[in-house]
């Protein structure tokens, strides 16, 4: 994990394939709850370029944050320049089979969540698939905000977020 001053920011970053919607609720939400605590970013091995139009809506509705949201390439965030990330979390089974290796070593961690762009049918049932992403997101992303990160060496850090992931209550390591 990179050393944390107290002034400073844990660096997260989640990880999908397209970067159009599981990937960016999450941000959203870790942006929302996390605070000054926490820096959230998301990116895409392969980004679409543009973020699910039922994913912008349902955060708005929310109330949750989606000025600078952008569907972007996980380029941004690997070059000689990028700082390091304390978290790289995948959403995606892809994104996990092809996470790149970070500088720094971050703490990593698969949440993975079915896709809601790829559910059919009318809007309701396709908004319904969203808004489950988004519970459970919600979910997750409170259990991590609640871990004593500060107090907590590498190990059992990686443990603890990695049964968030795997639904499990992110008890000792």
């Amino acid at each position: 994990m990179t050393a944390q001053h107290p002034d400073e920011p844990w660096r997260i970053l989640f990880l999908c394939t397209g970067n159009s919607a599981r990937s960016i609720i999450a941000e959203s939400l870790l942006r929302h709850w996390g605070g000054d605590r926490f820096e959230a970013h998301s990116a895409g091995s392969a980004p679409t370029g543009t973020i699910q139009p039922l994913a912008l809506q349902l955060l708005e509705r929310y109330g949750l944050p989606t000025d600078g949201l952008r569907s972007k390439s996980l380029d941004v965030y690997t070059g000689p320049d990028a700082p390091p990330f304390d978290f790289v979390i995948t959403v995606c089974d892809h994104a996990a089979e092809q996470c790149p290796v970070f500088p720094g070593q971050p703490i990593t961690a698969h949440w993975g969540l079915p896709d809601p762009a790829r559910v059919e049918g009318d809007d309701a049932r396709r908004m319904q698939a969203y808004r489950n992403v988004l519970a459970d997101f919600e979910r997750r992303i409170k259990l991590f905000l609640n871990l004593p990160l500060a107090s907590l060496d590498r190990l059992s850090s990686q443990h603890r977020v990695r049964a968030i992931g795997d639904g499990e209550a992110p008890g000792a390591a």
